[in-house]
């Protein structure tokens, strides 16, 4: 699974919450992807994060 952050964040943090082996802040910029493929250990809080997202600015590709 590929994890994608669109220019849609708004930097709420929900993601990085969430599934913080995935997702982090850059210095305080909007959210980045830290890892690529999503380790499989990690789909479901992935898929979470995605839900959360209050701007639908995560796109998960399988």
């Amino acid at each position: 699974m590929k994890a994608i952050v669109t220019d849609d964040c708004i930097s709420c943090d929900l993601c990085v919450d969430t599934c913080p082996e995935v997702f982090e802040m850059a210095s305080g910029e909007k959210a980045t992807v830290k890892t690529d493929p999503v380790p499989p250990e990690f789909e479901d809080t992935a898929r979470d994060a995605c839900e959360l997202c209050p701007v639908d600015a995560i796109i998960l590709e399988d």
